[in-house]
C-alpha cells in the first residue's frame, strides 16, 4: 500500500520575502575558477604526467627517465610531488588538501547562505557577500528588460541565470542561479509588477493524476528525462504568440550570412598573410596572425551557434527573443523600453535580400560585454517579410501607420514612398548614397534612411527621444546643407540624417522637438498592465 503524499507547497518568489538561490549557485559561479586552478595544477605537474604515461606505454625509455629524474628530483618547481615524497611530507600534503576541500565546501555554503533576494512591489533587491556585504536594488519602474540565460554547465543542473536590465551604467541585477522553471515564473511575476499590475499570489498544487512515488521524490529516470526535455525544448514556445508572428531562421541562411558578413574580408586578409608567410619562410607570421585567425573562427562559430534555434514572438509582457544551441538564452523586452530600431543590410547580403535588426535599449550599449551586445541584435538575418514581422512586434502601436514606409525605406531612393528628397548638391559630400538619404515621420515615429555600402533604415519613437541636434560644418555651409542627429540612449543604433537642405533641417528640428514633448507627455506604454496602458486589461491576467 503506497503512502499518502501531500502536494508540495510552492513558494511565490515575488511575495516580498527574502529567498535564496539554487543550492548549486556557488559551484556554478565559481566552477570556472576551480577549472582554471585545476588546469594550473595539471600544467605544473605535466612533467610527471608525461613520464608516467611514457613508462606505461614505452617501457624501453624507463632507464633514460630514471637518469633524467635524478637530475631534477630535488627541484620543487619541476616535481612538487617528488619533493613532497622525498621530504616525507605526504601526510601534511593530504591534510592540506583535505583542509582545502573543507574550506571550499564551507565557503560555498556560506556564499549560498548569505546570497538572498526579494521581489517587492517597488524593487528587486539582492544581498550578497561574506566579509564585505553588498545590497543592490533595482526599481521596477526603471526595468528595461529581463534576460534568462542557460549556459551549458548550468543546464546540467537544471538552472538558469536571470538578469534584470535597468537603465543606467552597471545597474543590472543578476540572480544566478535559479531553477529553470522558477526563473521563467519569476520573470513573469516581475514583468507584471513592473507593468503596474499587482501580481496575485496563487497556490500551485501538484498534479496527482498518476500518483506520487511513496518516498516523495522523483525517480532517477524521471530526473534524467526532465533534463533531456529541457535540453531539447525550444527557448521560446511558439504557442505564446500567433504562428505568423514567429520568425524561423534556416540553417543555410545563418551559415551563409555569417560567412558573407564583414568579417569575411578580414578572414581573406589573414589567410593571404599566413599563406605568404609560410611560402616565404617567415615563420614569425604564424605566431602573430594564426592566433588572430583562431579568434576570428571562434567569433564566426559563436555567431552561428547564437543564431540557431532563434525565435521571436509577442507576449502580453512584451517581445520575447530566444536563441542558442548549447548555451541558450532569452530576453523579454517590455513595451515602451525600445528607444531606437535599425534595419541594415551589408552589401554582400544584397543579392539574397537579407537584413538584420538592432535596437537601442537603456542599459545595453556597444561598449558592454559580448553577451549584452548580443541582446541588441533582435533579428540576426532575415528577409524583407521577416523585417515587416519583427517591426510589427517592436512597434505594435504604430505598426499599421509605419507599414507603408518600410519597403521604400529599405530599398527606395529619392522621394519614393513618402520620404524627403535630398538636394543634388549633397552629392559633393555623399557621392554614392545621396539619393538614398531621406526622412519621414508618421504617428510619432521618425524614420531616417541612408547608406549605400551598408543600407540602413532607422526608427525612433519620439516619446523616448532624448534630444535633437542640427550640425552645419564648413563644407555643408558652403553647400547650404546640414545634418540632423536624434539622440537616444547609448547603443548600436545611431539615428542621423547625414545631409539635408539647411532650411529643411531647421524645420525638422522644430517639428521633432515639439512632437517629442507632446508624445512623451501622453505615452503610457511603460504601464502596459494597467487599463489604457498599451496592451490592455487582458494583459494583466495573461501569463
Amino acid at each position: 500500500m503506497s503512502a499518502s503524499v501531500s502536494p508540495p507547497r510552492v513558494t511565490n518568489l515575488a511575495d516580498g520575502e527574502w529567498h535564496r538561490l539554487h543550492p548549486a549557485s556557488p559551484l556554478l559561479r565559481g566552477g570556472l575558477v576551480l577549472l582554471a586552478v585545476l588546469g594550473f595544477i595539471i600544467a605544473n605537474l605535466r612533467e610527471r604526467l608525461v613520464d608516467t604515461f611514457l613508462v606505461l606505454f614505452a617501457p624501453d625509455v624507463g632507464d633514460d627517465i630514471d637518469v633524467e629524474f635524478e637530475t631534477w628530483r630535488g627541484d620543487w618547481g619541476n616535481d612538487p610531488i617528488g619533493g613532497i615524497v622525498t621530504q616525507g611530507l605526504v601526510g601534511w600534503a593530504i591534510a592540506g588538501v583535505a583542509l582545502l576541500i573543507v574550506a571550499l565546501v564551507i565557503g560555498f555554503w556560506l556564499s549560498w547562505r548569505m546570497h538572498t533576494f526579494r521581489i517587492t512591489h517597488e524593487a528587486v533587491e539582492v544581498r550578497s557577500g561574506i566579509l564585505f556585504r553588498s545590497h543592490r536594488s533595482a526599481r521596477l519602474d526603471r526595468i528595461q528588460g529581463i534576460n534568462v540565460t542557460r549556459p551549458l554547465f548550468a543546464r546540467l543542473f537544471g538552472t538558469a541565470k536571470l538578469e534584470v536590465s535597468v537603465a543606467g551604467q552597471s545597474a543590472n541585477v543578476q540572480l544566478s542561479y535559479l531553477g529553470s522553471a522558477l526563473a521563467d515564473g519569476l520573470r513573469a511575476d516581475i514583468l507584471r509588477l513592473a507593468s503596474g499590475a499587482r501580481a496575485e499570489k496563487a497556490a500551485v498544487a501538484a498534479d496527482t493524476a498518476g500518483g506520487a512515488p511513496a518516498a516523495g521524490r522523483a525517480p532517477v529516470t524521471a530526473v534524467i528525462g526532465h533534463r533531456v526535455d529541457e535540453f531539447l525544448a525550444p527557448e521560446l514556445d511558439p504557442s505564446l504568440a500567433p504562428p505568423e508572428s514567429v520568425v524561423h531562421l534556416p540553417l543555410g541562411r545563418v551559415i551563409g550570412s555569417t560567412l558573407l558578413g564583414g568579417s569575411t574580408v578580414w578572414a581573406i586578409v589573414l589567410v593571404a598573410i599566413i599563406a605568404v608567410g609560410v611560402s616565404t619562410g617567415q615563420l614569425w607570421i604564424l605566431f602573430s596572425f594564426v592566433p588572430a585567425a583562431i579568434g576570428l573562427v571562434s567569433y564566426l562559430w559563436s555567431r552561428i551557434t547564437k543564431s540557431l534555434r532563434y525565435s521571436i514572438a509577442g507576449t502580453p509582457d512584451g517581445v520575447r527573443i530566444g536563441h542558442g544551441l548549447l548555451s541558450t538564452g532569452n530576453q523579454t523586452i517590455p513595451p515602451g523600453r525600445i528607444h531606437a530600431i535599425e534595419a541594415n543590410q551589408w552589401i554582400l547580403w544584397r543579392p539574397f535580400g537579407w537584413w538584420s535588426i538592432r535596437i537601442d535599449v537603456a542599459g545595453q550599449s556597444v561598449t558592454s560585454s559580448n553577451e549584452a551586445a548580443q541582446r541588441t541584435l533582435v533579428l540576426p538575418v532575415g528577409t524583407v517579410a521577416d523585417v515587416h514581422r519583427v517591426l510589427a512586434l517592436l512597434l505594435p502601436d504604430a505598426a499599421t501607420a509605419v507599414e507603408p514606409f518600410v519597403d521604400a525605406g529599405l530599398t527606395g531612393r529619392d522621394g519614393a514612398g513618402g520620404f524627403s528628397r535630398t538636394p543634388r548638391r549633397a552629392a559633393w559630400l555623399r557621392p554614392f548614397s545621396w539619393r538614398r538619404i531621406g526622412w519621414a515621420g508618421v504617428d510619432g515615429i521618425a524614420l531616417l534612411r541612408r547608406g549605400w555600402l551598408l543600407r540602413s533604415l532607422t526608427f525612433v519613437p519620439l516619446a523616448r527621444m532624448q534630444s535633437v541636434a542640427v550640425t552645419v560644418g564648413p563644407l555643408q555651409r558652403l553647400l547650404d546643407l546640414a545634418s540632423v542627429r536624434i539622440h537616444t540612449v547609448a547603443g548600436p543604433v545611431v539615428a542621423t540624417l547625414p545631409v539635408a537642405d539647411r532650411a529643411e533641417a531647421g524645420e525638422l528640428f522644430e517639428r521633432l522637438a515639439d512632437e517629442a514633448v507632446e508624445r512623451a507627455a501622453s505615452d503610457t506604454s511603460h504601464h502596459w498592465g494597467v487599463v489604457g496602458g498599451g496592451v490592455g486589461p487582458e494583459a494583466v491576467d495573461a501569463r
